[in-house]
């Protein structure tokens, strides 16, 4: 794979995905047999997912992220102290079911590490910087996401987590990956083998992703199918997310003096989630949440839709190409 050819799959991942998403919804309603045999590809695909994901990820350049501190402590904030303060007020428009709560919580309050580097690229905004703040953002939402949970649902978390299928999907399909993406980073620093490795696998996360929407909304369809109305029901919140965070993000960017190419980076991790790297843990809830992981999915779906918007508007007019003034 040319490098021309990974930027191009790059620039284009929101159309790869919706194919995937319109292919994924026709088999899932045309072919609902389908579902049993495309459902034992979920975790798989997923660890596959999340292993070329976490490699996009510099860990082993994890200090370079905290030489900006501003923009790490404005990040920071913004993602585990001013997201989380949206998300609960925004949550008491939903139905106060926990099946409902639970997806929203767990997709909202995670922001994205993966795609959030391409859109910020997309719309001039400094994607180095954002690359530098992922190792924190990734494994400080891990540490707090139960906190969170634990906070805003109380005793509910303990009706409907059990902690035997939680921890096996944590283990094998987030913390595998992770390490064996880790220790592959360490590979290429070191290694002429390691590091063609690494670039080879660096043309796969869009298509990854692309396989797992389809993987996952086919086989999952069919048996949420009866619960649109539901399921729909978030997405006034998903929209409403979309339209505060950047605004909450230009403002505080506003606020700290900070250039356009930082202030652009800081709308896009304000507002961009993790929902496939969250899946795994909402596919791991008891039965009785099957509608978990379709809230989960739906975030991404209007997410996409919301990036298609977002990397016009940011740099035409929420942060253009001169210096923002507070207030």
């Amino acid at each position: 794979m040319t490098r021309l050819s990974k930027q191009w799959v790059q620039h284009n991942q929101v159309g790869i995905y919706f194919v995937a998403v319109l292919l994924a919804i026709g088999v899932g309603l045309g072919l609902p047999s389908a579902s049993s045999l495309l459902e034992p590809f979920i975790n798989p695909v997923l660890a596959v997912l999340l292993y070329v994901t976490f490699l996009e990820i510099p860990f082993v350049q994890i200090r370079r992220a905290f030489r900006n501190a501003r923009f790490m402590a404005a990040a920071l904030g913004m993602n585990f102290v001013v997201v989380p303060v949206v998300v609960f007020g925004l949550t008491r428009f939903l139905p106060q079911e926990p099946v409902i709560l639970v997806g929203a919580f767990m997709v909202l309050l995670t922001p994205c590490i993966d795609y959030v580097i391409t859109f910020t690229e997309l719309a001039g905004g400094d994607a180095e910087q954002i690359t530098a703040a992922t190792p924190a953002l990734m494994l400080i939402q891990l540490l707090l996401l139960p906190l969170y949970l634990w906070l805003f649902m109380g005793q509910q978390v303990a009706e409907f987590i059990e902690a035997g299928p939680f921890i096996e999907a944590f283990v094998v399909i987030i913390a595998l990956p992770l390490t064996l993406a880790w220790a592959t980073e360490y590979w290429a620093e070191r290694s002429s083998r390691g590091a063609q490795w690494q670039d080879t696998m660096g043309w796969l996360p869009v298509p990854m992703m692309g396989v797992t929407l389809f993987v996952v909304i086919a086989s999952q369809l069919p048996r949420v199918q009866d619960s649109i109305g539901q399921i729909a029901s978030v997405v006034p919140v998903y929209v409403a997310f979309l339209v505060i965070m950047p605004l909450l993000g230009r403002f505080v960017a506003g606020v700290l003096g900070m250039e356009t190419g930082e202030s652009r980076a800081l709308v896009f991790t304000s507002v961009t989630r993790n929902s496939l790297v969250i899946l795994p843990l909402a596919l791991a809830l008891p039965s009785g949440y099957a509608l978990a992981p379709a809230v989960v999915v739906t975030q991404t779906l209007v997410e996409l839709t919301g990036m298609v918007v977002l990397t016009r508007v940011v740099p035409a007019w929420l942060v253009p190409a001169t210096p923002l003034l507070t207030g």
